[in-house]
């Protein structure tokens, strides 16, 4: 009998300090399928979370694959070398999703819809598929058979389908830390699930204390965490969202050349970089690659780190990571 098991990521915020009711204003919604939690710091109008909504239902209309008349489902409805012309932003993402498709040799690719599709992997439609469907469906799995001109789109195989849910998450989050800023605000915590955007410095002019949760635990319990200022932190694992079978864990990060989730000695890994668009690819390429490989892969970038944890409950960090501070006993940093 199959068990479902799925987990909602929590990343921790250790708030230091004492701080007064008034400190901040908070606000906690739900939106791209996820949890959303904004604390805003030494500012009082309630207002601005209505523009926050209004940027974050405009992104999540044009870029979810469900909602039915969303662009990227307009784009999947487009027959072979049917043109459409896209918004800026819908444009904007799709760009910088081909280039870490590029970047990473399609371990991470944007055309992988059909796959995950197949999966429904955290629906109520989840299930191993056939051999022959996964077989059939990897054939149109390929990232160089997008075209993007300006913002002119179009497919070379009228089979395939794209899904910027690796990505649209930490687009969001960078436009609602843009939003902030253009509206004087200095010090914010965006939470968009897996997702944080640590802005500014905290109360008392120092880094955020941002936990990392342990991906062994239900509770929000966490292995340790990073200092950060005006840096995106995001987290993806084998433990977000996953079903088991036969004693076999299935999780939702898939390989678009195998058709299968990806197998390897990672339980969870940790980005932080500048921007959270970045951080959301970064984190499955490096998932992708496992440990060694993923550590060579982002210490050969600038200004980004990661905290790789593997299944045997060790912690690999990358090598100018000096602001990763490990709390639980239970973990060893090697």
């Amino acid at each position: 009998m199959k068990k479902i098991l799925i987990h909602i990521l929590i990343i921790t915020v250790l708030l230091t300090g004492c701080q007064k009711q008034n400190d901040f204003i908070e606000n906690n919604n739900l939106k791209f399928g996820t949890i959303i939690n904004i604390k805003i710091f030494n500012y009082n109008d309630n207002s601005i979370f209505s523009d926050i909504y209004d940027l974050l239902d405009d992104i999540e209309n044009k870029m979810s694959t469900n909602i039915d008349n969303s662009e990227v489902n307009r784009i999947n409805n487009l027959s072979n070398n049917q043109q459409i012309n896209l918004s800026n932003s819908t444009s904007e993402v799709i760009k910088k999703g081909l280039y870490y498709s590029n970047l990473s040799n399609g371990n991470f690719d944007i055309s992988i819809e059909p796959l995950v599709n197949l999966w429904a992997i955290g629906t109520e439609n989840e299930k191993i598929p056939s051999n022959n469907d996964i077989e059939n469906t990897v054939k149109h799995i390929d990232y160089k058979k997008i075209n993007i001109n300006e913002n002119i789109f179009y497919f070379s195989d009228e089979n395939m389908s794209i899904d910027l849910g690796g990505i649209a998450k930490g687009y969001a989050a960078d436009k609602v830390a843009e939003l902030l800023i253009e509206n004087s605000i200095n010090k914010a915590l965006i939470s968009l699930g897996g997702n944080i955007y640590a802005l500014g410095s905290n109360e008392s002019d120092e880094p955020w204390k941002v936990g990392i949760k342990n991906p062994f635990s239900n509770e929000s319990e966490i292995i340790g965490y990073v200092n950060v200022i005006n840096k995106s932190v995001v987290t993806s694992g084998i433990y977000e969202r996953y079903f088991i079978e036969d004693n076999k864990r299935y999780h939702h990060i898939l390989n678009p050349f195998t058709g299968y989730p990806y197998e390897n000695d990672i339980f969870g890994v940790t980005i932080i970089s500048d921007n959270s668009i970045d951080g959301d690819a970064l984190s499955t390429i490096a998932f992708s690659y496992g440990i060694k490989k993923g550590l060579d892969f982002i210490n050969s970038l600038e200004n980004v780190d990661a905290i790789f944890i593997s299944k045997d409950k060790e912690v690999f960090i990358t090598k100018n990571l000096n602001s990763f501070v490990i709390t639980n006993d239970k973990f060893t940093i090697k």
